[in-house]
């Protein structure tokens, strides 16, 4: 992965902004991901999330813990419909690896620390996701890296 992949995660704009609701996206290749993301994020908050302001306010007045179960529930409702319905598989990255590589393959900083979480019920995919949002969006986490890991694992590799 390029640097801008590598430093692409999920940010939201600052909270109780006009833009509190949105993703911000750099340029390349990431935006894709993160409007596809995007369109999850809005449904929730627009038709799912239970509140009782207009549905401008509804994007405007967003707080960082909404803006972070809005984050997950996306997250989710994604993974578990790659998984046709039956599965989510999340992907995180776990402490430095203390192993040396095998001769002939080089050790990677980022992708040998990936550990894998399978669920079979999308309620606990997402409250494992909300525990766990800030690796994908807290700054250097590789959080778009991550989704897409755990997209093709959910997805898995067959289909």
């Amino acid at each position: 992965f390029s640097c801008e992949w590598a430093a692409a995660r999920f940010r939201f704009h600052p909270p109780r902004s006009h833009l509190a609701y949105a993703l911000q996206a750099g340029k390349g290749g990431t935006r894709a991901i993160l409007a596809a993301v995007q369109a999850h994020i809005i449904t929730y908050l627009l038709f799912t999330r239970e509140t009782e302001c207009t549905h401008l306010e509804r994007l405007c007045q967003l707080g960082c813990r909404e803006q972070g179960q809005a984050l997950a529930t996306a997250l989710a409702e994604t993974l578990w419909a790659a998984g046709g319905g039956g599965r989510a598989v999340v992907c995180l990255v776990t402490a430095p690896v203390t192993t040396m590589p095998r001769a002939g393959c080089r050790a990677s900083s980022f992708t040998d620390r990936i550990r894998l979480f399978e669920f079979s019920e999308k309620a606990a995919a997402q409250e494992f996701i909300s525990d766990h949002i800030n690796s994908f969006k807290g700054e250097g986490s590789h959080g778009v890296i991550l989704f897409l890991y755990s997209l093709l694992f959910s997805r898995t590799l067959e289909r």
